[in-house]
């Protein structure tokens, strides 16, 4: 989506998409964006995870989220500011880490009404800002604005999850946590058990344990889930060849590439990609 990508000349956009806007395919978001719907429903995938959109439903993307919209109503109204990756980085530097590990886990939030006015003030405030482009104060301002308003959703939206936080959320779970984090760093490149075990001080016999308890499934299997994902965004958003992404992804060469999608997706990364066009 083109309204989400900033520009060196524009560190930041504010607007509004509706159901015609959602795109149809799988797309990693560079920028941080935050999004508040005000009407209508869609369904949407973040990093292999979904999510209903509802009125008064507040996302907040985090940089290189990939996501897949697989519904969206005919009257969907969504409010959005974007702003680059850069800026985010340069708001946030004074944020403690565990912050962004709750908004990676938490991505979205239904607020209460009464709630809402906090989002819909800066989302008038930003739009003003976005229109007074001769104003030399603009961005610190836009800092200012977005330090608050992440501050203000940690307190808000953190509140709301541990009022519906389950009992007893036990090691297994914060491992597993702290595993998923780990994957969401490191897939582009690692693809083994052992790795993240290795980062995480535990056996791999161990890492697998805690995943099937869990999730359910082994962990080589949520690492290749992450891994694929990756590569369809590449094969779907990218003009970069099979080569090249087999490269950018260090597989040992295009053959062993192919065979580790196909095994994975049941198609080559050839067929995939044309049966996009």
């Amino acid at each position: 989506m083109e309204v989400l990508r900033t520009t060196a000349e524009d560190p930041f956009f504010v607007g509004t998409i509706n159901c015609s806007d959602m795109p149809h395919h799988l797309f990693k978001l560079e920028d941080a964006c935050i999004f508040f719907c005000h009407s209508g429903e869609a369904r949407i995938e973040i990093d292999l995870l979904e999510y209903d959109i509802t009125p008064n439903t507040q996302i907040i993307f985090l940089p290189n989220s990939i996501i897949n919209y697989s519904y969206a109503s005919p009257d969907l109204s969504i409010s959005y500011i974007t702003f680059s990756n850069a800026f985010f980085q340069e708001a946030t530097v004074r944020l403690d880490p565990s912050f962004f590990h709750f908004l990676k886990e938490n991505p979205v939030v239904t607020l209460p009404v009464e709630r809402t006015r906090t989002i819909n003030g800066l989302i008038i405030a930003l739009e003003d800002l976005y229109k007074d482009k001769e104003n030399c104060f603009r961005l610190q301002i836009l800092r200012n604005y977005i330090q608050s308003f992440l501050l203000d959703i940690y307190d808000k939206t953190h509140r709301i999850f541990e009022q519906n936080r389950p009992e007893g959320i036990n090691r297994q779970e914060e491992l597993f946590k702290r595993f998923i984090q780990l994957i969401h760093k490191h897939c582009l490149n690692q693809r083994e058990v052992s790795f993240y075990a290795q980062k995480m001080f535990i056996t791999p016999r161990y890492l697998s344990a805690i995943a099937q308890a869990v999730a359910g499934e082994t962990a080589k299997n949520i690492i290749d889930k992450h891994v694929i994902l990756e590569i369809k965004v590449l094969l779907e958003s990218t003009d970069l060849s099979i080569q090249e992404i087999a490269n950018r992804l260090q597989f040992p060469d295009q053959s062993f590439f192919g065979r580790y999608f196909k095994k994975h997706t049941g198609i080559s990364p050839q067929y995939y990609r044309r049966k996009l066009g």
